[in-house]
């Protein structure tokens, strides 16, 4: 493969499958079916716990639906969050 092709993230590379992307307590992800960040908070049963950036109320991510954030985006979302936390918008 050269330089100027490169396969889409996910796609499989001479047969071999990609390492399924397994999330560990702390991490920040994205769940893809919800469209939205959260930390990973705990493992129950088939589920990934997630709770927002800024906390919250954890939600229930199934792990094929979480990618991982990057650190940048991660720190973002939490700076938006904060930032908002100062100007009242919420608790």
């Amino acid at each position: 493969m050269n330089a100027t092709h490169r396969l889409p993230l996910g796609e499989e590379q001479d047969g071999e499958r990609p390492a399924a992307y397994e999330p560990r307590l702390g991490d920040t992800v994205e769940d893809t079916e919800r469209n939205k960040c959260g930390k990973v908070a705990g493992f129950v049963g088939p589920y990934i716990q997630l709770r927002p950036i800024g906390g919250g109320i954890e939600w229930d991510a199934r792990p094929e639906r979480l990618q991982p954030v990057p650190a940048g985006t991660a720190l973002s979302e939490g700076v938006s969050v904060a930032n908002a936390r100062s100007r009242g918008e919420c608790p």
